[in-house]
This record gives C-alpha cells, sequence and structure tokens, in this order.
C-alpha cells in the first residue's frame, strides 16, 4: 500500500514542469529488470520488501509512482522495481546482482532532491533505504553518532537532544530527507557558517560499492592519516561510485543559548560591511547569517509565512538580513546582539533602517519563519525555476538584476508570464537562491534562462550547484564549474569504481 506519507505528496504535487531530457540522457546498453531478476531479488529480501509490476510480486503500477517520480515533480522514471533493503548485507547482494546483470541501480534517500538525483533515468532498479533506520551508537562523550543511513535527518535531531547534542545540519527537508542522502548530495543548510560542510562532519562510511563490495571505513576517529581519506569520494558523490549505508559524523553540543534578530536594510550595498560588523562583534557565537531580498521578503508576508515588522518599518528597505547566534550563556549572548544592534542604529552612517530582536522561543521561531517559509510562499505564487548557485557576496543583487533584465530583453518577463526574480540565501558560504517565479512552466521561459543562468555563473567563477548536487538537471552545465581536466578525472574515478556504469546511471557527468 502507498504510504499516507507519500500519498500526500503525490496529490499536493502540480502539474509536471516541460523538461528537455535529451541532453541529459546517456546512452548506456544495460538490461532491465525481468521476472527471473525479481525472484532472484525475493529470495534476499522478503516479498514485503519489494515492489514489482513483474511475477512473482506482481505489485500494482501505481504504488511505484512515489520511487519514480521526485520531489519538484519534474522528472518521472520507469522502474518496474523497487526494493527496501533492511540490512548493508542485503544492499551487497542485490548490487552484487545488479552487477553481474548489468542493471542500472538508483540509491533513494527521502527523495527530496532538486535537481532529479534520486529517481530513475528510465527503468532502472530503485534501492529506497528508508527501512534501514536504526541509529547504531552514540557517544555522549565525543558526540560522535553513528547511524544508518537511512535515518530522518529530524529523527536524529530529536534523538540528540535529550543528550544536549545536535546534528551539524539543518535543512527545510529536514522531516523527509536521510543522513545518507544529504552526505551523498553534500548538503548544506543553515548551519554551515558555524560547524562547516559535511567534508569536515563526517568522520567514517560505510559503502557498498557497485560490484557488491561493502567498504568499512565507519570510523569513529577525529585524526586518522592513514593515506587516502576515500570517504570523501563519496560525500557529493550523490550516489554514482556507491551505496551508502552507513555514516559516522561528529554532532555538535546543543546551544544553551539561541537568539535571532531580522534587520531591515536600506541598500543591498550595506549587506558586505554589515556582515564584516557582525563577525567582528558577535564572533564564535554568530551561527546563521541570512539575506532576503524585497521581493522574497513580500512574498513570504504575503502568503502567510510571518510578518517580523510593522509595515512603516520595512518602508525603504532594499533587504532583509536575519542574524542567528548560539552560545553558552544567554545573557552574554543578549548583550552582544544588542550591543550591535546599537551600534548600527547609532552610526554616524547607519547601516540598517531597523531591526527586531525576538524575545521569546515562540518569536525566535516566527522570525526563522520567514526565512524558512520563502519556498512555501512562492510554491503558492506559482511555479519557480530555481537555481542554487554559489557566487561572491558582492554579486548577489547584481545576479538578480542581471537576470531580471534579461528575461525583460526576451519579452517574457511579467506580460510573458514571469512575475518574479527573487533572490535569497545563505551569506556566510556565498550560496545564492535564484528563483524565477512564473505563471507557468514553458519551453519559452527555460530557453530564455539557460543557458544564460550558467553563463552568468561562470563569468563570476562560480558554482552551477552550491548544495543540491548536479543529479539529472544540471550534467550538461558541470563544464561551467569544472573544467575539462576536472571533468576527465571525475569520469576516470567512476570508471575505476564503476566499470559497467550502473550506479546511478545519467546522474553527475554529462
Amino acid at each position: 500500500m502507498l504510504s499516507r506519507h507519500l500519498a500526500r505528496r503525490i496529490a499536493s504535487r502540480s502539474t509536471p514542469r516541460v523538461v528537455r531530457l535529451s541532453h541529459s540522457l546517456p546512452d548506456f546498453q544495460l538490461n532491465s529488470v525481468n521476472e527471473q531478476d525479481v525472484e532472484h531479488f525475493s529470495k534476499i529480501l522478503p516479498k514485503t520488501s519489494i515492489l514489482s509490476t513483474l511475477a512473482p510480486i506482481s505489485t500494482e503500477s501505481s504504488e511505484l509512482e512515489p520511487y519514480n517520480t521526485d520531489w519538484m515533480n519534474k522528472y518521472h522514471g520507469k522502474s518496474n522495481t523497487v526494493m527496501r533493503p533492511r540490512t548493508t548485507q542485503e544492499v551487497s547482494e542485490i548490487v552484487k546482482w545488479c552487477h553481474e546483470r548489468r542493471i542500472g541501480v538508483v540509491p533513494q534517500g527521502g527523495n527530496t532532491g532538486l535537481v532529479g538525483g534520486g529517481v530513475p533515468v528510465r527503468d532502472e532498479v530503485v534501492l529506497n533505504l528508508g527501512s534501514m533506520n536504526k541509529i547504531r551508537s552514540f557517544d555522549p562523550v565525543s558526540g560522535i553518532l553513528v547511524a544508518d543511513a537511512g535515518c530522518i535527518l529530524e529523527s536524529l535531531s530529536e534523538y540528540l537532544a535529550p543528550q544536549n547534542h545536535i546534528m551539524p545540519l539543518d535543512l527545510g527537508a529536514k522531516g523527509s530527507c536521510h543522513i545518507g542522502g544529504n552526505v551523498a548530495t553534500n548538503a548544506g543548510g543553515l548551519r554551515l557558517l558555524r560547524y562547516g560542510s559535511l567534508h569536515g562532519s563526517v568522520l567514517g562510511l560505510e559503502v557498498v560499492l557497485p560490484d557488491g563490495t561493502i567498504l568499512d571505513q565507519l570510523s569513529v576517529l577525529r585524526k586518522d592519516n592513514t593515506g587516502y581519506d576515500l570517504k570523501q569520494l563519496f560525500i557529493g558523490s550523490e550516489g554514482t561510485l556507491g551505496i551508502i549505508t552507513g555514516v559516522s559524523i561528529l554532532t555538535a553540543p546543543a546551544p544553551n543559548s539561541s537568539n535571532n534578530v531580522i534587520l531591515a536594510l536600506p541598500s543591498f550595498d550595506n549587506v558586505k560591511p554589515l556582515f564584516k560588523e557582525a563577525k567582528r562583534q558577535l564572533s564564535e557565537i554568530m551561527s546563521a547569517f541570512e539575506f532576503i531580498d524585497r521581493t522574497a521578503y513580500d512574498l513570504a508576508v504575503k502568503h502567510g509565512q510571518g510578518r517580523a515588522l510593522n509595515e512603516g518599518d520595512v518602508e525603504g528597505a532594499e533587504c532583509f538580513v536575519l542574524v542567528e547566534t548560539s552560545g553558552g550563556n544567554r545573557e552574554h549572548d543578549e548583550a552582544k546582539l544588542n550591543g550591535l544592534l546599537e551600534s548600527l542604529l547609532e552610526a554616524d552612517q547607519p547601516l540598517i533602517n531597523t531591526g527586531v530582536l525576538s524575545q521569546s522561543p515562540a518569536q525566535f521561531s516566527q522570525l526563522w519563519a520567514i526565512r524558512e517559509g520563502i519556498t512555501e510562499a512562492v510554491s503558492k505564487e506559482g511555479k519557480a525555476y530555481k537555481y542554487d548557485i554559489s557566487i561572491p557576496l558582492g554579486s548577489f543583487k547584481e545576479v538578480v538584476d542581471t537576470t531580471r533584465e534579461h528575461l525583460r530583453s526576451k519579452g517574457v518577463l511579467h506580460d510573458g508570464a514571469v512575475k518574479h526574480v527573487i533572490g535569497y540565501g545563505h551569506v556566510g558560504d556565498g550560496n545564492l537562491h535564484l528563483n524565477i517565479v512564473a505563471e507557468a512552466y514553458t519551453q519559452e521561459i527555460e530557453d530564455a534562462l539557460e543557458p544564460f543562468v550558467y553563463e552568468l555563473v561562470a563569468k563570476y567563477k562560480g558554482s552551477v550547484s552550491a548544495e543540491h548536487g548536479i543529479g539529472l538537471m544540471k550534467t550538461h552545465a558541470l563544464h561551467y564549474s569544472k573544467n575539462a581536466t576536472s571533468i576527465d578525472l571525475m569520469r576516470r574515478i567512476k570508471s575505476l569504481f564503476d566499470p559497467h556504469g550502473i550506479m546511478n546511471p545519467g546522474k553527475v557527468l554529462p
């Protein structure tokens, strides 16, 4: 039966976006799953852990739809078989068979990705790791957590809370995404400024390689200088080199005090000096510094994501910044924040118009709701073309404005169906979320945006993917961020690990 959670996700999706897949479909020669394969898989897994339209399982095709469709309802695969292994050994036996039979394998976590990395391109078999959801160990002294790849991020956070620890990453999809998928895509999120990327916090991995071999590097050591650090190859590889089945990660002590403030700025030019001043005055307790342009803020307010400032206070504001602190002493932290606000407002040339400091846990959540609610607000406003890019901080507004003017020159802005061009994101790591909100997905708009946006990113020597990965969506754009030598080395590494090309085929590499 289709789970209620997945059924709601499918039912709430909008009309699929028009997508050209020709640039992403590889000419790989892999075999389709047949009834003999399903018969073999049923010897590895109980039949309740297999969904297949083939005998001897004979599942209704509608039950496979959630696994064949990405979260954005943009990509649709044709897999006839989905398996939900419970152990690493079961994953190993399945992959070994697929290697021998030359059957494509798509590792799948919570399927919350935005670039089509977790669904089939054609009819590959899907390995959904949701049933591998056990916490293997936690050391409250070192803060090291070892967990199955299928553990939901929010569940791990809830487990750690009584232990006075937190996960080093926080994502909008935390209620559905899996830690294995987070690592496979090198997810960033809201805490990267404070705790760094997963390349630093992940201490070890357990991985099933494309031939079924289990690579056990599930280390709980923070220091290990014994040769090549192989786990780094799998962090961000998006399942193209192997299937992550276990993760060892360094969690952080839970802060005793968390505060936030939203600031209204008269000009985007003030963002950089404000960031510099916030780092100077808040130093070690600053945990987030989020940028929201005026249009994004207005959309969040319009669609009920909260109102942090009075209408009079936002008059004349070109953009907003949300600053969060996490420390060990509330009085100390509040004094620092109040000191920052006073210095900003009393300066000869104030960097801000006004600001609101949270006074309670409820207000703290309300301020964050504005930033985290932008995605939902955009989805209510229209159909979104989303570009997750890294560029120098000083270029955020220029990229948004340049994109808007380009769309106007192409005749698709406003009267041509594009309603808004907005920008928001993580100032601390240079990650801009560029969103183009349209009345509908059309080929005309997509042609106007691509490759223009990628060429614009390349102009600033940026990255076409800051934290969501390449997946299927951006394989054709990889060369805008990676030179020919780098792509060739990536191909050689892929060929070394996966000579038959069975592992998540069609993803990452063009």
